[in-house]
C-alpha cells in the first residue's frame, strides 16, 4: 500500500512538471514551481527525485513507456501495415489533442535539451519503450513483405518526420483544421513512403 502511494505521488509529480516543462521551458521550471503546483514542499520533492534533471530523465521514459504501451497494442493486432500505420497515426495525434504535454514536453523539452539527457540517456535509451514498438511493427512489416526492408532510422525519421512536424504545427497554431482531420492523409502517406 505505501508502495503504491509513494508511486502515485511519483506520478503526480511528473505530469505537473511534464506540464509545467511543455509551458514554459526546462530551464524556465524550477523545482519550487513544480512543488507549488502540487501543494508540496521542495524538501518532500527532492525525497522523490534528487534533482531536476533526473527528473526530466524519468518523464521522458514515463512518456515513451506510454506511447510505447499504445502501440505494443496496435503491433499485437492482427491487420496489415497499412491499417497500423493509420492507428499509430491516430494514437500519436490524439495523444497531441488529449495529453498534448506528452507531445511537446518531446518536441520541446527532450530534443532541445540534450545536454539535460547525457547523463543516464545515452543514445535512445529514455525512449526505448517507443523505439522499441516501432522497431517491432517495422520488423513485422518487412518479414511479412509489405514494407521495404531498408535502414532502421531512416524509415524510423521518415516516420516521426511526419508525426513530429504535424505536431508541432499544431503546437504553432499553424495547421488550418483540427489535427485529427489529417490522420487519414498522412497514413496514407507514410504507408507509401516505407511500402514495397
Amino acid at each position: 500500500m505505501r508502495k503504491e502511494k509513494k508511486l502515485l505521488k511519483k506520478e503526480t509529480i511528473m505530469q505537473a512538471a511534464l506540464e509545467l516543462f511543455a509551458i514554459n521551458g526546462f530551464h524556465r521550471t524550477t523545482i519550487p514551481d513544480i512543488a507549488t503546483k502540487i501543494g508540496m514542499s521542495v524538501g518532500n520533492l527532492y525525497n522523490y527525485f534528487s534533482s531536476k534533471d533526473i527528473l526530466a530523465q524519468e518523464i521522458i521514459k514515463y512518456t515513451s513507456e506510454v506511447l510505447g504501451e499504445k502501440i505494443k497494442e496496435v503491433n499485437q493486432l492482427d491487420i496489415g501495415a497499412k491499417e497500423k500505420i493509420h492507428k499509430i497515426v491516430t494514437i500519436y495525434f490524439e495523444t497531441a489533442k488529449e495529453q498534448p504535454e506528452m507531445i511537446e514536453y518531446f518536441l520541446r523539452v527532450y530534443l532541445s535539451n540534450r545536454e539535460v539527457f547525457a547523463d543516464g540517456c545515452e543514445g535512445m535509451v529514455c525512449v526505448s519503450g517507443f523505439i522499441t514498438e516501432i522497431m517491432i511493427f517495422f520488423d513485422d512489416g518487412v518479414s511479412k513483405g509489405e514494407l521495404r526492408n531498408q535502414d532502421f532510422f531512416s524509415a524510423f525519421g521518415l516516420f516521426m518526420g511526419y508525426l513530429g512536424g504535424m505536431v508541432f504545427l499544431k503546437g504553432e497554431g499553424v495547421l488550418p483544421k483540427d489535427i485529427s482531420e489529417y490522420i487519414d492523409d498522412i497514413a496514407r502517406n507514410i504507408y507509401y513512403a516505407l511500402k514495397v
